[in-house]
């Protein structure tokens, strides 16, 4: 597996409050980490590395040998659970931090098995040569209203407050991640990233920068590029692995 992690502040933002960070253990489990704080709140920064920080000292100590998927699954949940509550107590005692959250995208990586855990309107994509899934689905506003049948989802898109999301990582005592799991392919790739890349970027051009022949960290200046030259008026983070074991 090859992998690139970028993270850029953008054109319009003073401060990135986005993290990210890839790591791997000596038993070859690995784990892709994403974490975008919150615009408009208080020390979105704090939030998102408080996030990477806590979920990566779990990683490193967790004991996984012949551990299940329900029971990988079990230990995400309450590694999850945990870092909420310490981000939430931490906003509550620090008057700077009131209100601070992060979107969240946990991927624990074995051989090719993918376990995603994820919070808020950060994303997963699931690219091939032929084909490209959106594998999470946005703790939004707008993707509550289609699920009502109030809009459809071509009115998703442009909705005037497509940014709202309904949950987050430590804004409330209390969270449940969704879970889904994705088997990679040899030659397909995983694309993770915050809402500064998957709002600016189609996932046409997307697939044209991530099939092109050349080396996986330029896959990942180009899309960070791209945004930037789409506007860039947020923080863009991006995780880009590839099931191969060739070089591109």
């Amino acid at each position: 597996m090859k992998f690139t992690v970028e993270s850029d502040v953008g054109r319009k933002r003073v401060i990135n409050e986005d993290r990210a960070a890839f790591l791997e253990r000596p038993d070859s489990l690995k784990l892709a980490l994403l974490a975008d704080g919150m615009g408009g709140h208080n020390a979105g920064d704090v939030a998102s590395e408080m996030a990477i920080q806590e979920m990566s000292n779990y990683f490193l100590q967790a004991e996984f040998q012949n551990a299940t998927v329900e029971e990988k699954r079990k230990w995400m949940q309450e590694a999850i659970s945990n870092i909420n509550e310490k981000i939430y107590n931490h906003s509550l005692e620090h008057e700077n931090c009131k209100g601070m959250g992060t979107t969240f995208i946990a991927v624990l990586i074995d051989h090719n098995h993918c376990l995603i855990g994820h919070i808020g309107d950060s994303r997963v994509y699931h690219f091939t040569s032929t084909s490209v899934d959106l594998i999470t689905r946005d703790h939004s506003y707008v993707n509550i209203l289609v699920d009502s049948g109030e809009i459809s989802e071509e009115e998703a898109q442009n909705h005037p407050q497509k940014n709202f999301i309904v949950k987050a990582l430590g804004t409330e005592p209390t969270i449940e991640p969704d879970f889904y799991e994705l088997t990679l392919k040899e030659y397909s790739y995983l694309l993770i990233c915050s809402d500064g890349l998957s709002n600016k970027i189609s996932t046409e051009e997307m697939a044209a920068i991530i099939t092109y022949p050349m080396p996986i960290a330029e896959k990942g200046r180009k899309l960070v590029q791209l945004a930037n030259d789409s506007g860039g008026e947020d923080n863009i983070s991006l995780i880009l692995l590839m099931m191969t074991e060739e070089e591109v």
